[in-house]
């Protein structure tokens, strides 16, 4: 049976609603309907493949701080069959050189605040071309220079949209494949619990190189023909006074605890308006209850749910009804959306009890980028082994109660200690280290770096964050730092991570820990 057509919603709706607001640029104002949207893929598209000879299957990178331009080149790279890569704007060029080298883009497209890390990197990896976006950059030039697509690519929802890398337990980051497929269920999967319609304005904050940012609900929103406002950067102050701006219409809003608690701390929470507020989604990390209770208060029922990088990523939502009747749980499953909760042996949890989640459907991916390694060990049956402990209750209500393995979040982004680790490990005066999250108010957790020095052998708290900072997107770098004789370990000679959750989780134990600046 053949695979289901790969269809372009920009073009469409280029043809259907030509002069409606597809997406607004915040950060220049810049306004563009269906149609100038889709004027300016369609070039872009030509550029990519005549000029730069992108064929199908190439990689195509975006290195940039949020801009309408990476959404061009998402649907560009459709277009042509191309594959989407963007690039986490908060790594460090040790960090991206692997990614780059891994995925080997042909094409580097970067803003002209990260240009220099985006041309150093791209040196390193051997990119052929590179683009600059914003006035005067060969990004616009090429548009202008261009002539529109005269031929779609013949895609199908089997095939390669985006790579999207995420950080690995065994220190190397792995390349997520996100199918079209994929995009187009986790379009239709969130586009109920959400209320998604033609009708929907969308304030888009979170990064765009993470699937929050690209897919909760900004192109779910751009599939139902409404209108996407993309932050370059998010700001609580003006994202409250967007939200009270009736001259937008923002209906929809999506972000990671951290953002929300930005906001309920900043002076004008108590007077924004948002009555025209129909969804506030979160996911990405346990939200506070507390913090629920603050938004309750003030008419918004944030909606919970939770998703990886790998499920596109909607796996469970929690219905606007239920928001404060079950807040601290992440929902029911979506629709086109499998789950279980499996206990070690392999067998179905019963309600109540603690298991694995597991997940199977359209959604999910078919695997990791050049790790056939990864892909034997996270799949059983067609079935994803996410990692999180999840119960269920009598009702049906999803709970990620913990994390299998030593992975936690940090203001929304997974933190692995074994990277950090591997990076504490290149200083000389380190005889070993381990990382754990210690829970935070503000970031939810944070990292601890607990470490035994060799004898002879002196460090300095300032040496390890200094090359932690050098080596680490700031997110990863523990912020705390505690010196110990020796780690404990299990009867294996692996270092024993709940002894030292225990030890160091409760506040009066990070006392003493220095804390980076």
């Amino acid at each position: 049976m053949p695979s289901v057509r790969y269809y372009d919603w920009i073009a469409h709706f280029g043809r259907r609603t030509p002069g409606k607001i597809a997406a607004i640029d915040l950060a220049s104002d810049r306004r563009l309907s269906y149609a100038e949207f889709d004027g300016r893929i369609s070039r872009l598209a030509t550029h990519l493949r005549d000029a730069l000879g992108v064929k199908r299957g190439d990689r195509v990178a975006v290195l940039a701080l949020n801009t309408t331009d990476t959404l061009e080149v998402q649907f560009a790279c459709g277009r042509i069959g191309a594959v989407f890569l963007p690039l986490n704007t908060r790594l460090t060029v040790p960090e991206l050189q692997f990614i780059v080298g891994d995925s080997s883009p042909k094409v580097m497209v970067h803003d002209t605040d990260l240009a220099e890390v985006a041309l150093t990197v791209a040196k390193l990896c051997n990119v052929s071309s590179a683009l600059l976006l914003g006035p005067g950059g060969s990004y616009e030039s090429a548009i202008a220079a261009s002539k529109p697509l005269d031929r779609f690519e013949s895609v199908t929802h089997d095939d390669i949209s985006t790579i999207m890398y995420t950080s690995g337990t065994t220190g190397l980051p792995k390349g997520a494949i996100i199918t079209h497929g994929m995009t187009f269920w986790n379009c239709v999967n969130l586009g109920g619990p959400a209320y998604v319609s033609p009708s929907t304005v969308l304030l888009t904050v979170l990064p765009l190189f993470h699937t929050g940012g690209l897919n909760c609900y900004t192109n779910p929103v751009l599939h139902a023909g409404g209108t996407v406002l993309i932050m370059r950067a998010f700001d609580p102050g003006m994202a409250l006074q967007l939200i009270s701006d009736p001259s937008y219409g923002i209906t929809q809003f999506f972000g990671v605890p951290a953002i929300y608690q930005f906001m309920a701390q900043h002076p004008s929470f108590a007077t924004a308006d948002f009555s025209r507020l129909v969804i506030g989604g979160v996911g990405g990390a346990p939200m506070p209850v507390p913090l629920l209770k603050v938004w309750e208060e003030r008419g918004v029922a944030l909606q919970q749910g939770y998703g990886m990088t790998e499920t596109s990523p909607a796996v469970l939502a929690l219905d606007r009804e239920d928001a404060a009747r079950k807040a601290g749980s992440s929902g029911k499953p979506v629709l086109h959306t499998e789950v279980r909760i499996v206990r070690p042996d392999g067998t179905d949890a019963d309600v109540g009890e603690l298991g694995e989640l597991w997940v199977r459907g359209p959604n999910v991916t078919p695997g990791y980028w050049n790790r056939p390694d990864a892909n034997q060990s996270s799949f059983t049956d067609g079935w994803l082994h996410t990692g999180d402990a999840t119960r269920v209750d009598e009702e049906g209500f999803y709970y990620i109660v913990d994390r299998w393995k030593d992975m936690y979040i940090s203001g929304g982004e997974n933190v692995y200690p074994a990277e950090v680790e591997s990076v504490l490990h290149q200083l000389a005066g380190i005889a070993e280290a381990a990382v754990i999250g210690i829970p935070n108010e503000q970031w939810g957790e944070v990292g601890m770096a607990i470490v035994a020095v060799k004898p002879g052998h002196t460090l300095r708290p300032e040496e390890i964050h200094a090359h932690c900072a050098a080596n680490l997107a700031r997110f990863k770098c523990p912020r705390l730092i505690e010196f110990v004789d020796a780690l404990p370990r299990n009867a294996t000679g692996k270092i024993h991570k709940p002894t030292l959750r225990q030890k160091f989780s409760a506040p009066k134990a990070t006392d003493k820990a220095a804390i980076a600046s």
